[in-house]
This record gives structure tokens, sequence and C-alpha cells, in this order.
């Protein structure tokens, strides 16, 4: 698949996607939301890239869907695109569930402004930085709809019901240091130096660690923010110290640690994950 608004660069195991619709503040649109899921499919396919980052070209990160259509932007039956059942699907939301799904760590670089689906395509990156210019709003009680792109799972979690309500309810746009103390950012950086912080960062999850060990970590996490009681960690936790601990990478892993050397580790998660991945059953939408 070739891309029209997004950029696709691997650079030393590192891919970086970068939104790119300078001219319009990175807006998004069906073309995009095509586009990430496919660069989210192309990367856990490419064992050499073992992180994702992401930014905006130009002086936006994304200053949130298209509104080219005017007051029908959001009206999906009245635009014709509705399905028969009612039943439309928000394109952030399959966004997010596609970084959900990643096998790969996703680290934002967020370089401007980030409204709407630009702050809430954040929240299933597993870090996010900002610079220290760059704005951030869940706007959605501005404009009369709902949040979406999954996001009333996303941000309490990340942040607690206090401060995501504070942010959610008004629909203020609010600056880089408050993302800061509010938790939803981990670090504020000039913007000529936000990209090689992402950089840095990602080496520093990466260089060191088992593809597939990160793999499954990342998944346990996320999916375990859902789960009902610490036994299914347990469970999880359980076979997965079972199951790799046969692996070539633990021999490996243990091996390099008592011989002193640098670990090189084989398995790739676009072939050799373990035969209890997935361990979950992804829900129906209906």
């Amino acid at each position: 698949m070739s891309y029209e608004q997004i950029l696709y660069d691997v650079d030393d195991q590192i891919l970086t996607i970068t939104l790119n619709r300078p001219d319009n503040l990175n807006a998004f649109t069906t073309i995009m939301r095509d586009e990430l899921i496919d660069a989210f499919d192309k990367a856990d396919a490419d064992d050499n890239v073992r992180a994702i980052i992401i930014t905006g070209a130009g002086r936006a990160f994304c200053a949130g869907a298209d509104l080219g259509r005017g007051k029908e932007t959001f009206n999906y039956k009245a635009r014709g695109v509705m399905p028969e059942d009612g039943l439309h699907r928000d394109g952030g939301g399959l966004v997010t569930l596609r970084m959900y799904q990643s096998k790969k760590p996703i680290i934002g670089a967020i370089n401007g402004p980030a409204v709407g689906i630009g702050a809430t395509m954040t929240l299933p990156m597993d870090v996010r930085i900002a610079a220290d210019t760059a704005k951030m709003g869940f706007v959605f009680s501005r404009r009369g709809i709902v949040m979406e792109a999954c996001s009333s799972w996303f941000l309490p979690r990340l942040v607690g019901m206090p401060q995501a309500a504070q942010w959610v309810y008004s629909g203020r746009v609010f600056p880089a240091q408050e993302a800061l103390d509010g938790g939803l950012v981990t670090s504020l950086h000039a913007a000529d130096d936000l990209l090689p912080a992402a950089r840095k960062l990602a080496k520093e999850m990466t260089a060191d660690s088992a593809p597939v060990s990160v793999a499954l970590c990342r998944q346990m996490m996320w999916r375990m923010l859902g789960a009902d009681h610490p036994m299914e960690a347990h469970k999880v936790d359980s076979r997965g110290i079972a199951v790799m601990g046969q692996s070539p990478d633990v021999a490996e892993g243990v091996s390099s640690f008592l011989e002193k050397r640098p670990a090189e580790f084989t398995m790739r998660p676009s072939a050799d994950m373990p035969a209890y991945y997935p361990w979950w059953e992804e829900p129906e939408f209906k």
C-alpha cells in the first residue's frame, strides 16, 4: 500500500510514522485512518521494526477530525455512509484498537497541537512525550459529540477519573506543562530535541531486550488493565513463564548473563510467538 497522508520511515530498527497533511494541521481523514491501520499491520510483520514513533509534519501533531464537510462531518446518515444495521464504527476507534494490538512499543512524539482524535489517538501509545510548545485537548463537549477512539476506556486508566473528567467535561485546550503535570505525557522537550529524545527512548526500550518478550509483556500489561482480578494476570504470567522458559531466547538470555556478554536473541514476533498467544478472544462489535 502506498501512502498519501502518512510517511513511513524505518531507520536503525525504529519506525517513524509521520502524519503528513501539514497544510491541514494533519487533520484526521478516512484515508489517514486506513493508512495508519495498514502501517501497523506492516510494522508487526517486519522484524526489523523494534519500536514505533508517531509524530506530525509541520507545526501540528493532529488538529482533530477534518471538518471539511461542515455540520455534516459527524452526521453519517446524512452523508449516506451509515450501514443499514445502524452499527457505524468510529474510525478513530479502529485506529486505537489496532494500536492496542501492536506487538511493538509505541512512542508518541507530540510536536504541536493534538486535539480531538489528535489527542485520543495517543492514548494507546506506551509513552507520550511532547514539545514544550504543544497543546492538547479533548474537545468533544464543545462540539456536542462524545468521546471517541475508545478514549473513555483509555484516558481514565492513564490519568485517573478526576483528571480525565476535568479535561473532558470542559473540552478546553491545555498546554503541554498541564499534560505533564496531569500524567498524560512523561517529559517535555524543545521542538528540535523532541524526535532525538523519542529515538533515544525507543533504543533504551529495545536495544538489549528480546523482541518476543517485549511483544508479550506489552500485551500482558495493556490487557490486564481490564482484568477484574489479579488471578487473571497470574494465569497469563504462569503460562508465559512455563512456555517461554523452554525457548531459545530464554536459554540465550540466561547464558549471556552468566557469560557476561551481550545476548543475541533469535525469536521473531512475526513467526515465533508462543502457541498460547493470543490468550484472549476479541469482543465482537455489535
